[in-house]
């Protein structure tokens, strides 16, 4: 173990959660060990301000759980205790031992037990040991150094801060047994690549190809979960780039990738929707998974419609017959909740809508509540190459006006970008 004492180490407590403090503290108090410990150590040594602060201890959940009133146990398949101040959450674990510390008879009290399936997969892991146990059991070498904010030490026992400072992600111990024991760990290692802009270690990026075939066990929610953290965190476009060039797109998004490989205009959207996702989360301002889900899926969206089309289907029935076909086969493979689907789904429909720019309908689209994002994708389509027309051009200027410029622009015959009215096909209508 290398002990890094405070003179040589650029972490302070003044930039600390308070809450995470007391949380160490009370645990010091009360005879335990308490470390901060993961991403929060990691960024604290790269000159960071982390938003998130973990612990870990040698108490069990049960005893952190009645040390704070404002806490609770969650979890199955690792046990956790989340400790409430306001809007802030602690997280707090306890140190992880071997799984074979575990024993079947201690399973059935619901105590110190693990679980694996017959690949390897951890299915329950509830095995509590000690510091050391718990270093070597975490995943990337960078997110396994702790903290001691009693004695303003770092504990390194698995060579982090050498990785850290040789900018590499490294998983601990064998990659392929880790990957075998949770695939999800593939993820996590693009990931962190993307955010830190850092290198894979050779060979962890060795085992990657070797096990990313095990991805397809993860449960579709689950992967939903892993989703958002990828691409929601601020590095969407750095993350999409780092899961192509592992060849793991496929593996949530097996339609995307199939899209990119037959589609020019595939690839430029979804790397204009990141840019764009990451640039609002920059600026601090809401982004929703809706829209990049919309990205990511509009070329297969497109392409079905087309066909429908071509098979005799109106193009608004085309466009929500191929979002729901679309949509049912993503979810096959990562669960898309309805709270985001029914907005991807507008966002597709609505882009037909866009195309309507004349009447009175034109003049009142600029007031939906799903005209914004509607009009941004369109304006990322439009920047990765797809011919519209012009719309987007015509758009921006049209919603600038007041109502009843708008209504008198839409009616006059100057609807469309070129000036005419675009023709519509009425019904037949029984008298």
């Amino acid at each position: 173990m290398n002990v890094i004492p405070r003179d040589q180490h650029c972490i302070s407590r003044k930039n600390i959660s308070d809450s995470a403090l007391k949380v160490m503290s009370r645990l010091r108090s009360q005879g335990h060990q308490a470390y901060l410990v993961g991403g929060a150590v990691r960024d604290l040594l790269l000159g960071g301000h982390p938003k998130d602060f973990d612990i870990a201890t040698d108490a069990t959940p049960e005893a952190i759980h009645a040390l704070f009133r404002n806490s609770r146990i969650i979890g199955r398949r690792f046990r956790i205790v989340h400790v409430r101040f306001g809007r802030e959450i602690i997280e707090v674990t306890t140190f992880r031992g071997h799984h074979d510390s575990g024993d079947e008879d201690s399973a059935e009290r619901g105590g110190n037990h693990s679980r694996q399936s017959a690949s390897g997969l951890l299915l329950r892991d509830n095995v509590y040991g000690t510091l050391e146990e718990d270093a070597v059991r975490r995943d990337l070498t960078v997110n396994a150094l702790y903290y001691d904010s009693g004695k303003f030490e770092v504990f390194d026992h698995v060579h982090g801060l050498e990785d850290l400072q040789r900018r590499s992600i490294c998983v601990i111990g064998d990659p392929a047994v880790r990957f075998r024991e949770d695939p999800v760990r593939m993820l996590r290692v693009v990931r962190f690549a993307a955010k830190l802009d850092f290198s894979v270690d050779k060979t962890t990026a060795k085992a990657i190809p070797r096990c990313s075939h095990l991805l397809a066990e993860i449960p579709a929610a689950r992967l939903f979960d892993e989703f958002l953290k990828l691409f929601l965190a601020g590095h969407a476009a750095a993350t999409l780039d780092k899961l192509r060039e592992y060849k793991l797109l496929q593996y949530l998004f097996p339609q995307s990738q199939e899209a990119l490989q037959r589609d020019s205009h595939a690839l430029a959207l979804l790397r204009a929707a990141m840019g764009n996702t990451d640039q609002r989360i920059a600026q601090e301002k809401p982004v929703t998974p809706a829209f990049i889900l919309a990205a990511l899926l509009w070329p297969t969206a497109k392409k079905t419609a087309t066909h429908l089309q071509q098979q005799g289907e109106p193009p608004m029935v085309a466009m929500n017959n191929a979002a729901h076909q679309t949509i049912s086969e993503a979810a096959r493979h990562i669960s898309i909740p309805r709270r985001f689907s029914q907005p991807m789904r507008e966002i597709w429909e609505f882009q037909l809508r866009l195309q309507r720019n004349h009447g009175r309908k034109a003049a009142e689209l600029v007031d939906h509540r799903r005209f914004r994002a509607a009009y941004d994708f369109l304006l990322l389509r439009e920047q990765a190459g797809e011919e519209t027309g012009n719309l987007g051009s015509w758009w921006t200027t049209f919603q600038e006006l007041p109502m009843e410029q708008r209504l008198q622009q839409a009616t006059d015959g100057k609807g469309s970008p070129g000036g005419r009215r675009t023709r519509t096909r009425r019904s037949n209508r029984s008298t």
